[in-house]
């Protein structure tokens, strides 16, 4: 499935932050979980509303900017690097 059809950012919704479609669940909720281990099936049971491939269509989406966008990052020795 594209991304794109499951995504939705409105101002009037989510404080204009990209979020499921038909859902109050913002993406950087789901990767958030994602990032702190929690799993597929505990973050479904956390949020109902979400299925199984709402959670890879915000992985989607934040692959997709993770390849458009350069983010400079600092070295240990206060130098920027690129990632």
């Amino acid at each position: 499935m594209n991304w794109k059809e499951k995504i939705s950012i409105d101002p009037n919704t989510c404080h204009g932050k990209a979020h499921i479609k038909g859902t109050r669940v913002q993406i950087s909720v789901i990767l958030d979980n994602l990032a702190e281990d929690m799993s597929i099936e505990d973050i479904l049971m956390e949020y109902p509303s979400l299925k199984r491939e709402d959670i890879y269509i915000a992985l989607q989406y934040a692959a997709m900017l993770a390849r458009d966008e350069f983010i400079p990052l600092l070295s240990n020795s206060g130098q920027e690097s690129e990632i």
